[in-house]
């Protein structure tokens, strides 16, 4: 019998096959279709899932090439769901966002399917083919289906994330010619004691370290970022930064940090200073661009910067940190992944409705919009002011948690972090008063305001926004049993 996760992991992939079989015209119903399929299935995990339970649940264990260890292996535990939901929303959401060509929509929903696969996997080489899976999509989705620079924007994602990925290949492939084994759970076990001695230990953290940062990305690996989100469609972009980034940061919880716990202790400092450089200097770029979709993309590092510093904080501290301190960082984190990658995805869709209309999408493009479309000013603040973190949004339950789990075990870096949040606030003081305030342009005198379609889109998702700000105590549930059980490698 196909289980929930293997189910999941298909659906896309056969209606990205119906997708290319009918016309162009039942495109996109047929993708929306799939993804409720998708949703439920995801939704009956989260119902049948045991939030008391410590462990993989919905485990799914299959021989496939035992000559190198390698199985069909899929399990969720709470931070895996939480983004097996993540993906089930965003998904919809970037196909909503703009109509598509047909092969966009089927290149679309085989990237879902490499990134179910990428959540759930818990043996490397089921986990690197998926990984690997998405990689393709992405690069054709930017090489043809992009805008203006697209071809350059295309090969510097691919050769970056390629190149990562080759490194955390052969750092993989070293340690099951020492160890026997690409199981995470065994690995993890392992890497208490060290995984590896000597130099191979260190050639093989610095490999996975490498292909994950790329992925995140984190500073300085950062530099294809805003390139592939500016040259991508815009449900592509939405694509792109709610899920893909993802899959670094997963990779660092997921492998890196159970598996090297030695040595992101010794090279702790300066990975929390890359992690304060992503916070700090994201937005400091921001603030320089006059491209809507690069300045959003560069507070896209910024907030998943928030994410490493979280992390790194608690993995790098020589001094083991009270049990409250590790569970709110870490919670910090898994709410921080959710949130990003919802109001990320949202500030996108924005920028894709003022592109749609007026044709452009630089700041100096527009001005006076809170004249002419109060409804789409109104909400569009809303994401800003989500991403900004204001209490009573998502934003904030995040961003709070980290940094009080983080003061207590690198206070000076986390201090120096906060510089973020305060020009990430000039950024989106300056984009409203340029796009919402002053006289209304003269090209922008005839734009409508929200449409009945747009509003049924973005209505939804912002009301999640406020939900999960005021009572997130239904998203803490989902993983709370996973934080406490994580937490357990850092003392």
């Amino acid at each position: 019998m196909v289980g929930l996760i293997t189910a999941i992991i298909f659906i896309p992939l056969l209606g990205a096959l119906a997708v290319w079989i009918w016309p162009q015209k039942n495109a996109r119903p047929l993708a929306l279709i799939c993804n409720v399929i998708s949703a439920a299935c995801a939704l009956a995990l989260w119902r049948n899932f045991d939030a008391t339970a410590s462990g993989l649940q919905f485990v799914e264990r299959h021989d496939w090439i035992p000559a190198i260890g390698a199985e069909y292996l899929v399990g969720v535990d709470g931070l895996s769901l939480l983004l097996v939901l993540l993906t089930s929303l965003i998904v919809p959401f970037a196909f909503l966002a703009q109509p598509m060509p047909r092969g966009s929509y089927a290149t679309v929903l085989v990237m879902q399917s490499a990134l179910y696969g990428t959540f759930t996997a818990q043996n490397f080489i089921l986990w690197f083919l998926f990984y690997e899976m998405s990689l393709i999509p992405a690069f054709l989705l930017i090489k043809i289906w992009g805008g203006e620079n697209r071809d350059r924007a295309a090969t510097k994602f691919f050769l970056y994330t390629f190149l990562g990925s080759v490194a955390m290949l052969l750092s993989f492939l070293g340690i099951y010619l020492a160890r026997g084994t690409f199981d995470f759970a065994t690995l993890a076990g392992l890497g208490k004691n060290g995984l590896l001695t000597g130099n191979l230990a260190w050639l093989a953290f610095a490999g996975v370290f490498v292909g994950l940062a790329v992925k995140v990305p984190l500073f300085p690996f950062h530099t294809w970022l805003p390139d592939a989100y500016q040259a991508a469609p815009t449900g592509v972009s939405m694509v792109l930064t709610g899920l893909l980034s993802k899959m670094g940061v997963y990779g660092f919880v997921r492998l890196l940090l159970p598996l090297f716990p030695n040595q992101i202790r010794v090279v702790g400092p300066w990975l929390l200073v890359l992690a304060v450089c992503s916070i700090v200097f994201a937005p400091l770029a921001a603030w320089a661009q006059r491209d809507l979709k690069r300045m959003v993309a560069y507070l896209s590092i910024n907030h998943l910067g928030y994410c490493m510093l979280g992390l790194f904080a608690l993995a790098a501290s020589p001094v083991v940190a009270a049990g409250v301190d590790a569970h709110a960082a870490l919670s910090g984190v898994f709410m921080q992944i959710f949130n990003h990658g919802i109001t990320a995805a949202t500030l996108f869709y924005f920028v894709g409705l003022l592109e749609q209309r007026r044709g452009l999408r630089g700041i100096d493009d527009f001005g006076g919009l809170m004249q002419r479309t109060p409804l789409l000013c109104g909400w569009m603040s809303a994401a800003m002011f989500s991403s900004l973190g204001l209490p009573g949004l998502n934003g904030f339950i995040g961003e709070f948690l980290i940094f009080k789990g983080s003061f207590a075990v690198a206070g000076p870096f986390t201090a120096i972090a906060i510089i973020g949040l305060l020009v990430t606030a000039i950024v989106f003081a300056r984009a409203m008063q340029a796009l919402f305030s002053g006289p209304l342009a003269q090209s922008c005198s005839a734009f409508p305001d929200l449409l009945r379609t747009e509003r049924l889109v973005i209505v939804p998702v912002t009301l999640l926004m406020f939900a999960i700000g005021i009572a997130p105590q239904f998203m803490f549930n989902i993983f709370n049993t996973t934080v406490v059980h994580m937490a357990r490698l850092f003392a």
